[in-house]
């Protein structure tokens, strides 16, 4: 059994990771982790996801617990996720990371920790998307310079980070495609006279409201028509399920940095 920990085990992720680990097979949750501030520390992890008491309970130190878990799964907030990554480093356990958010130098200081132990990191962890990120990568290269490409997202009121990791995943997929850098040619809105589009821009559009999961578009715009590619999350459940996959998969790899695609050999 692969013995797995879970960071922001109060949250809304955090809960459904829980019930994930709870349904598979092969893996058994060890360690739940909040703030140490937190009023929950103490609690029963499995009471607090609506699972019934499973024994865990809430802990706020994770090196207090280092011990106790082969891989973590955090998908907290990039400060945290950096603490936690590095005293992972430290004690060679390996870690599955969905946090987005992170700043260039952020990005670099998260990927120093490949030299210690095993790494999975990814934008998003559902199996549909990454199979949805190698189809525009195909369809960008046969389509080409012809088409214009602008992608929409939209997520709940609570994410804090925009365009989301997703989109800009997509992004990078696309741009790849057609020989771009991401960084040179993406817009990130449209205000004012923003005179004539640019034909290698690649456009980003950003929604926030309600309760919306994750609803993304790729749209490739020539005159007299348009091709649409669009994955919608209607359960945190479908990020829960491939974080998981990934955490037992990573239990056996050397140490490094993996995507979801490399966890699911595409």
């Amino acid at each position: 059994m692969v013995r797995i920990a879970v960071t922001g085990a109060a949250g809304r992720m955090g809960k459904t990771l829980i019930e994930a680990i709870a349904l598979a097979e092969g893996v058994e949750l060890t360690v739940a982790l909040e703030r140490p501030d937190s009023s929950l520390v103490g609690a029963d992890a499995g009471e607090l996801a609506g699972l019934g008491k499973n024994g865990v309970s809430i802990a706020g130190d994770i090196h207090a617990v280092i011990n106790d878990f082969d891989v973590l799964i955090d998908f907290t907030a990039p400060a945290a996720t950096l603490a936690n990554a590095a005293a992972c480093a430290a004690a060679g356990k390996k870690i599955v990371i969905g946090t987005t958010g992170f700043t260039p130098e952020e990005e670099q200081q998260l990927l120093a920790n490949q030299a210690q132990t095993a790494l999975c990191k990814a934008a998003n962890f559902s199996t549909g998307v990454n199979v949805t990120l190698k189809l525009l990568k195909q369809a960008a290269e046969i389509l080409g310079d012809d088409y214009d490409i602008e992608i929409y997202e939209a997520h709940h009121r609570h994410k804090v980070d925009a365009p989301s990791g997703t989109a800009l995943a997509m992004g990078e997929a696309v741009a790849e495609g057609v020989n771009r850098n991401l960084r040179d040619v993406a817009v990130y809105g449209r205000e004012g006279q923003t005179g004539a589009r640019q034909r290698e821009t690649i456009g980003f559009a950003t929604v926030r409201g309600g309760d919306v999961v994750g609803d993304h578009t790729v749209m490739f715009l020539a005159d007299g028509e348009r091709v649409e590619i669009t994955h919608k999350a209607s359960s945190r459940m479908s990020f829960a399920r491939g974080a998981v996959r990934a955490a037992g998969w990573l239990a056996d790899q050397q140490p490094g940095l993996y995507s979801m695609r490399d966890v699911l050999g595409i």
